[in-house]
């Protein structure tokens, strides 16, 4: 994966967890293995020890990311002049380019020479797809992702506010509606895709700006010469992601074929697949 979008912001999981993972996905029949888990569960680091670890008994693993296939900023600012200004700001459900990722992972499977989009967090806009890095013929695909396969809420649950982002930017409910029906329309086709889901369940939303900011902070400094996100901005951001992530707590348990509880320090609480 490209340096630019996904550092991992964590020293790693033990080989024998990355080992029983890898273990999973290529045991079962996969052809596309997708891993879920809120920001800075370790999903990014996860999937590269997996392609690292597979690379050494000569198998090639593609690792996408969700946050590959953000839609551009200038299709967000569209967006937000249309919908509700909170659209412009990536990471909810409807700020992704989901056909895309259904033709990436087809390409993929179908073992056709593949061009990966890649997005540049810091600079917040999609590379230029010459920068894209072409890959051929896969022994497994994996996608990780923050809410994948996350099913879309109930109407009456969107009524209250789960935040001051809400409370006070979206009083009336526009952008959460908006991002409810792409989670339930856009979406479900990309689920299709994923023949086997591992959830890496947080102890709570609670956490996440903590990890986020670390994520943050790593970022910036594989990047000194460019300014990523202050720890307000963060703290800030992480809003636009807490509503479904209370929804992918609430149900990715009993949606995913493998759920491990991590603890604070993103421990694995529970056995390995």
């Amino acid at each position: 994966m490209s340096s630019t979008t996904h550092v991992p912001a964590i020293a790693g999981y033990s080989d024998d967890f990355v080992s029983a993972v890898l273990a999973d996905a290529t045991g079962h029949g996969c052809r596309t293995y997708a891993i879920a888990g809120l920001q800075g569960t370790g999903k990014s680091t996860l999937s590269a020890q997996m392609a690292a670890l597979a690379a050494g008994i000569s198998r090639q693993l593609v690792v996408l990311s969700i946050d590959d296939f953000y839609l551009g900023r200038a299709a967000r600012q569209v967006l937000g002049r249309r919908v509700h200004p909170l659209c412009a700001t990536r990471g909810a459900p409807g700020t992704h380019d989901v056909a895309l990722a259904c033709d990436v992972i087809d390409s993929l499977r179908a073992g056709r020479p593949t061009a990966l989009p890649r997005f540049d967090k810091i600079g917040d806009d999609c590379l230029p797809t010459a920068q894209w890095p072409i890959v051929r013929a896969p022994d497994l695909v994996i996608l990780e992702g923050w809410f994948l396969k996350v099913p879309a809420e109930a109407d009456a649950e969107l009524q209250p506010p789960v935040n001051a982002l809400e409370r006070n930017e979206d009083p009336d409910g526009t952008w959460r509606r908006w991002s409810n029906d792409a989670l339930a329309r856009q979406y479900p086709p990309l689920w299709t895709r994923l023949d086997r889901l591992l959830f890496l369940q947080g102890p709570g939303f609670d956490v996440v700006p903590t990890w986020r900011w670390q994520q943050e902070q790593t970022l910036q400094a594989a990047h000194p010469d460019r300014q990523a996100m202050s720890q307000a901005q963060v703290e800030r951001f992480v809003q636009f992601f807490e509503r479904v992530s209370r929804q992918a707590m609430r149900t990715l348990p009993a949606i995913a074929d493998h759920t491990i509880r991590l603890d604070a320090a993103r421990n694995p609480i529970d056995h390995s697949p």
